[in-house]
């Protein structure tokens, strides 16, 4: 063959390609009116569920055995037969992709029909009517999704009571299992009735929820196939930034509202370094110093292991001058990595999570946090402070008819690493407590085997997806997992592993207070955008937040630092003037005593002049015959002490005292 004759590389592929497309476009096709079809048979087969359960009417007889409208046609087969026969993994619980196939007929039965005998799958009917009465609440509910028997049965919803979602949960799964669609989805029902949602945006893909989704075949079917009657919506939505990084309004802490334990987390303190800034707060606290931001606490510990300072440094008892050096390194560490700008006022007031918006829904608040990625334990710990001061600052309220707050703590293996006992145990009160506050906390993570023991036995609920075992650890991790869950008719450890994309093991806390029977399910969608919200959106959100101008500026007034320069500046002007005051002591001193030596040289030179004119007096009395107009005009101790020689012996005198004198 020649080269003329070869097909055009570029033209075949593009052919093949185009016959791809097509057959995607007819598989979807199918599995649509597919998904269509099992949809109405499900409707069709409840109403004549409702009507055997009503009985017949007195002048029904029974039917005849000529009546075919139960029975499907001998030359069609029925959709229960064609979907528990799609595959053979249906047996095994796998949730096999509908086939492309022709749509079944729609048509209602004309007369009762006999029961539908559910397709084949890893539960019974007995066990789909039980998974049926278990979730049929008789208050608010939050509907999660459809029952899942190898195919879903739009029939049998799997919800959770609104007034249970305080009562905490577990949304775990392995990366790309849909945890964060989860999230999105609840966090959208319970906005819209009227309950606020905190939530971390750790992607920044949760930002969708405030912007209507977009409608596409392959979701339209899906939403048909679990009886969800998919609308776009949007929900309100606040965006934050922790410190001002990225977009948001700015949530700041002080370093004394973040405390010692949560800090101590931060900054990887063993117990020992742990307690000893425990001191340090105290000894802050005890003296009105102020610890704003990173700063005022670098200040504190530097005016304890300063000469000024180590004399209370001294009285703190347990903190010595190695830890306090320890302590203080750590945090120029911390600080150096941009860890600062978290810190400061004004001080985030928590009570702005639970606002609702004037038409009654809950406001959805999304800390926006992709740019302290590589910080991950700041910011879960930071999640673990406003959780916290939460906890502090509302009031009892015991069991409520819905959440005052539903508190969504995404990557929660993040607040465990490392965690200390002190600070595990502070996270298990805190969540204990806090359901009687009205407020739910969700965990989100990878494995439950992230989260503590003694915090998974406070959870109420539990939406776990998928899980991976590709090592002998994940499989003993999967293992473990499937011991804490109820009996059920699954074998979990294998439907575990062959959950699909948005696909969940299911069991909630009952309007009792007991558990729910375990429902695989298939989950609905979110009304929001299952994208982010463009850049341009969420800086128009921002900038109209009338939470703004209450936060958007930073406030630097006088705190520890600046009370502790104006006290070691004191201190060194004191020590200044002391210093001065010394100097000038010793040269008044000296002065003194050079003044002494003056005078008393003086009176020794006046001494011996006096004895030399007496001696010249007494040598001259007899034989000097002077006039008494010559005594009158000069006294002879006048003429000794003028004398050149007097003269003469007072320098040599002073020349000595002084040593001033040629040697």
């Amino acid at each position: 063959m020649t080269a003329s004759s070869e097909p055009d590389p570029a033209v075949a592929a593009a052919e093949a390609e185009l016959a791809r497309l097509r057959a995607e476009a007819e598989a979807a096709e199918a599995q649509l009116k597919a998904a269509q079809a099992r949809a109405a048979l499900a409707a069709a087969e409840a109403e004549a569920a409702k009507s055997r359960a009503a009985g017949p009417p007195a002048s029904t007889t029974a039917p005849s055995s000529t009546e075919p409208a139960s029975e499907p046609s001998s030359d069609e087969p029925s959709i229960t037969e064609s979907s528990s026969a799609e595959s053979p993994g249906a047996e095994s619980g796998s949730v096999p992709e509908p086939a492309a196939e022709p749509a079944a007929p729609e048509a209602a039965p004309t007369a009762e029909p006999a029961a539908a005998e559910p397709a084949a799958g890893p539960l019974d009917a007995a066990e789909v009517d039980a998974v049926r009465r278990g979730y049929a609440f008789e208050a608010e509910t939050l509907d999660l999704g459809a029952l899942v028997n190898t195919d879903p049965l739009p029939d049998v919803q799997v919800r959770i009571p609104l007034a249970m979602m305080n009562r905490h949960g577990l949304v775990a799964g392995a990366t790309g299992t849909g945890k964060t669609r989860t999230l999105q989805g609840l966090a959208e029902q319970l906005a819209a009735k009227g309950v606020p949602v905190f939530a971390a945006d750790i992607k920044g893909d949760l930002s969708g929820v405030a912007t209507p989704g977009v409608a596409s075949d392959k979701l339209l079917a899906r939403t048909v196939g679990i009886g969800q009657d998919w609308q776009p919506a949007a929900s309100a939505t606040e965006y934050f930034a922790l410190g001002g990084v990225g977009k948001g309004v700015p949530v700041r802490a002080t370093v004394s509202g973040f405390g010692p334990l949560l800090l101590s987390k931060v900054l990887g303190l063993n117990a020992t370094q742990e307690s000893s800034l425990g001191l340090v707060f105290h000894y802050a606290d005890k003296n009105g110093l102020a610890l704003v931001d990173l700063s005022d606490l670098r200040a504190v510990l530097t005016y304890l292991t300063s000469d000024e300072g180590k004399g209370e440094l001294k009285e703190l008892g347990g903190l010595s001058a190695a830890t306090a050096g320890v302590i203080l390194r750590e945090l120029i560490t911390f600080a150096d990595e941009g860890a600062d700008v978290f810190f400061g006022e004004p001080e985030f007031d928590v009570a702005e999570f639970l606002r609702t918006a004037p038409d009654g829904r809950g406001i959805i608040s999304l800390l926006e946090v992709p740019g302290v990625a590589d910080k991950p334990a700041l910011f879960s710990t930071f999640l673990m402070y406003l959780l916290a001061e939460l906890f502090e600052t509302l009031p009892e309220v015991g069991d409520v008819d819905k959440p005052k707050l539903v508190f969504f703590f995404d990557e929660a293996h993040l607040l465990f690493t490392g965690a200390s006992k002190d600070f595990t145990a502070a996270i298990v009160q805190t969540v204990r407590l806090i359901r009687s506050k009205g407020v739910g906390v969700f965990f989100v993570t990878q494995t439950p085997k992230d989260v503590p023991g003694d915090v998974l036995a406070q959870l109420g609920s539990r939406v776990q997806h998928a899980l991976r075992a590709f090592t002998p650890d994940d499989a003993k991790a999967l293992r473990a997992t499937v011991g804490t869950y109820p009996r059920s008719g699954y074998n979990l450890e294998r439907v575990l592993q062959e959950l699909g994309t948005g696909e969940a093991i299911v069991t909630v806390m009952s309007e009792k207070g007991a558990p729910t029977p375990v429902a695989w399910t298939r989950l609905r969608a979110p009304q929001g955008l299952m994208t982010p919200t463009p850049d341009a959106a969420i800086d128009a959100a921002v900038a109209a937040s009338p939470l703004l101008a209450k936060y958007g500026t930073p406030i630097d007034r006088e705190s520890a630092r600046e009370l502790l320069t104006a006290k070691m500046k004191a201190a060194e002007e004191a020590e200044a003037a002391e210093q001065a005051a010394l100097e000038k002591a010793k040269i008044d001193a000296e002065f003194a005593r050079q003044q002494a030596a003056i005078d008393k040289a003086k009176a020794d030179a006046e001494r011996k002049a006096q004895q030399e004119y007496e001696r010249l007096l007494k040598k001259t009395s007899g034989s000097s015959r002077t006039t008494r107009s010559s005594r009158t005009t000069k006294s002879p101790l006048e003429q000794v002490l003028n004398s050149k020689s007097t003269q003469t012996i007072i320098g040599a005198v002073i020349r000595g005292v002084f040593g001033t004198g040629r040697r």
